[in-house]
């Protein structure tokens, strides 16, 4: 089984980056930023951004990020310069974005909750030369000697006033030039991976990359004018740049930008603005249905729910159901690498295969390889390998990385998954977290479930805790329910009950407050296992 959208899209096979030969969408934009200009020429007073106060319309936004393009430009942003954004989920964000586009730049967006020295990397790294930050974040900034390219930096709030602005703010020199039409395959984006070992590594992400998995999302979830999008993740992170904001382009539709995500904020925003779709991690469909008075919200124009990033507990698949019976569940398996989406789980089979993340997107390989590279029959496990056009050509300034991160237009993924004969995809651990106690593997997410299943466990993590005898044995981070009064004890007792004894957690760490994440939202099991050897 595999997605089809239908002879209404059709498919060619095209060679890209050099050696690729791949499917593709024989009928595509160009680019993102050229998405954008067919929403205006085709909509201009439809509602593109609803920001805070802000509520733009297409010809409004284009107008406003005309402007910041002047203001970049004023500072010698041309193609190819990169544009580093350190800015949260404000209007600013979007303007910034599409004023980058516009002039060929490649932009680079930093996660707000990093910090001064990770910041400093990674554009001193991506040899930025512009830097646009929340004033409130100037505390955070490098200094000069660490990052000798960038040129200015400049604030959001800069970028709101000029934004607004009747006229061209007065350091303009000339209006812009007509947009830059971009190559294909040229850069448009670095993100830079969570660095959860080691250096970050920016993956490059291109104007070829980002159309075909903003198409994937918006036929796969039936996209198009009427919808409206909340984007309650980070806008820096793949999530919130492609099935969010680009998927608003691509869909002509509005795009409702959330600060940050607070349960009840969210149904209030959700209710207030009538969403039809977003994108979140299950955690935060959990912390929902957890609010008092849910039903009290309007949310019936809630039609697609995306999530990946972790497995959705059953309970919370069932609680959902119970609550929108009109609300299509879709996980969503991807990554940076993959420009988001690889495999989706259509909303018919939410509940019959929730152990599943669907099946292949079109213009998607992916092949499950043992550790000597050979594919193994399906139903087997290895690591799986993806290719397409959504799969980035490697890494920024890191030909090491690249070399061993790619093999023939494969990612390498690092997740150990299997393909069924039906083609739908598991994916059971990172290689990196997969546990042995005592000659015994162990997939960590196998035992997350689990725990997912008991109904005062809000999310959990499984690490090995170091031992002299077996090698590891299982440990478990455990974020509890409020008030939750549920010991380690009946936990244990709980996963002996559906796991074989040696996949049982020995030992807990209990509490209320969410597991450690880092800036992307990926829990930081490193700093857990460092908890345990302090």
């Amino acid at each position: 089984m595999s997605w089809s959208y239908g002879p209404e899209v059709p498919l060619r096979e095209e060679r890209h980056f050099d050696d690729r030969v791949m499917s593709c969408f024989a009928q595509r934009p160009s680019s993102p930023f050229e998405a954008f200009t067919r929403a205006v020429a085709q909509r201009p007073q439809g509602l593109a951004l609803v920001a805070g106060a802000s509520r733009l319309s297409y010809a409004e936004l284009d107008l406003q990020a005309l402007r910041v393009a002047h203001v970049l430009a004023s500072k010698g942003v041309g193609p190819g310069d990169r544009v580093a954004m350190l800015v949260s989920n404000r209007a600013e964000f979007i303007t910034t974005l599409l004023a980058a586009l516009r002039l060929g730049a490649i932009v680079v967006p930093l996660g707000i909750r990093l910090q001064a020295p990770e910041i400093a990397y990674i554009v001193g790294h991506s040899g930025a030369a512009v830097l646009v930050h929340d004033e409130a974040l100037s505390a955070r900034l490098p200094i000069a000697e660490q990052v000798p390219t960038l040129r200015a930096s400049i604030t959001a709030e800069e970028v709101g006033r000029a934004a607004a602005s009747d006229g061209w703010p007065a350091s303009g020199g000339g209006q812009p030039s007509s947009p830059y039409r971009a190559e294909e395959e040229a850069v448009a984006a670095i993100l830079y991976t969570s660095g959860t070992t080691g250096k970050p590594k920016g993956a490059t992400l291109t104007h070829f990359n980002l159309v075909h998995s903003m198409l994937n999302y918006q036929y796969s979830m039936k996209m198009g004018p009427q919808d409206r999008t909340v984007m309650a993740v980070p806008a820096s992170h793949v999530t919130g740049l492609v099935a969010n904001i680009m998927l608003a382009w691509a869909a002509q539709c509005t795009l409702v930008v959330m600060p940050e995500f607070k349960a009840r904020t969210f149904l209030e925003l959700a209710a207030q603005e009538q969403m039809t779709h977003t994108v979140i991690v299950p955690a935060m469909y959990n912390l929902c249905l957890l609010q008092p008075d849910f039903s009290s919200f309007d949310l019936t124009g809630w039609r697609v729910g995306g999530y990946g990033g972790a497995p959705m507990a059953e309970t919370t698949i069932a609680g959902l159901a119970r609550e929108l019976p009109s609300l299509g569940l879709y996980n969503i398996y991807g990554s940076t690498e993959t420009t988001s989406p690889v495999t989706m789980l259509p909303s018919t089979y939410a509940a019959q295969r929730p152990d599943s993340t669907g099946f292949a997107l079109p213009c998607v390989e992916i092949l499950v390889v043992n550790e000597a590279g050979l594919e193994v029959p399906p139903g087997e496990s290895g690591e799986l390998w993806i290719r397409g056009p959504m799969v980035v050509p490697g890494y920024w300034a890191n030909p090491e990385a690249s070399a061993s991160g790619f093999t023939d237009g494969y990612w390498r993924s690092g997740d150990v998954g299997s393909v069924d004969a039906g083609g739908f995809v598991r994916v059971f651990d990172r290689l990196k977290d997969m546990l042995n106690r005592g000659g015994y593997k162990i997939y960590s997410v196998e035992v997350e479930n689990v725990l997912l299943e008991h109904p005062d466990v809000v999310e959990s993590a499984i690490i090995g805790k170091p031992c002299p005898v077996l090698g590891e044995r299982v440990h478990a981070f455990v974020q509890l329910k409020p008030d939750s009064k549920v010991s380690g004890a009946a936990l244990s007792h709980f996963c002996s009950e559906r796991l074989a004894d040696y996949k049982v957690p020995e030992s807990f760490t209990l509490g209320s407050d969410p597991l450690p994440r880092n800036a992307n939202g990926k829990l930081l099991k490193r700093e857990m296992r460092n908890l345990l050897t302090t």
